[in-house]
């Protein structure tokens, strides 16, 4: 079990979510906060069409944090509704409403409802690298078991 302090993560609800439940997470094992859909009307969501869906929220994340947004895994399933852009990056500096682009890849129209939960959003630690350009790679760098073999290399098609 970690025994660390979670990170404390500051929400802002903005006036055409004040009525709508804070994103919390479904059970005791969950990873994902449920995210609710902030909008005043329903929304027909076609077969192949794409939409952005506000969530009434505004989130300040500590420095060092991110927001990733998901897909529900029940909606993708059952009605082919997920996040375009998985899994989509809220960054720490960023102070703006939470939305989600969602695109229905099923056959049918799904309707999007006010309150509806749409998309599960994980708060996770980043690292940010210092690029070093070189000419080579370091020798200890230079040779894996994969190498260059190109997209696909460590299953039974490989892309080149």
């Amino acid at each position: 079990m970690n025994s660390m302090r979670p990170p404390s993560v500051q929400l802002k609800k903005l006036d055409h979510g004040q009525d709508m439940d804070l994103p919390f997470y479904a059970t005791p094992g969950s990873a994902g906060m449920d995210l609710m859909a902030a909008i005043t009307e329903p929304v027909a969501l076609k077969p192949r069409e794409r939409t952005l869906i506000p969530c009434g929220i505004s989130l300040a994340i500590p420095q060092g944090y991110e927001a990733q947004i998901r897909p529900r895994s029940g909606l993708a399933f059952k009605q082919g509704l997920t996040v375009l852009n998985t899994p989509g990056t809220i960054d720490s500096d960023y102070r703006g409403e939470i939305k989600v682009i969602l695109i229905n890849l099923g056959q049918e129209v799904v309707t999007i409802d006010r309150g509806m939960r749409v998309a599960q959003m994980i708060i996770a630690p980043y690292t940010q690298v210092d690029l070093k350009e070189v000419s080579e790679f370091r020798e200890d760098l230079l040779e894996t078991t994969r190498s260059k073999d190109g997209f696909g290399s460590t299953g039974l098609f490989a892309i080149k």
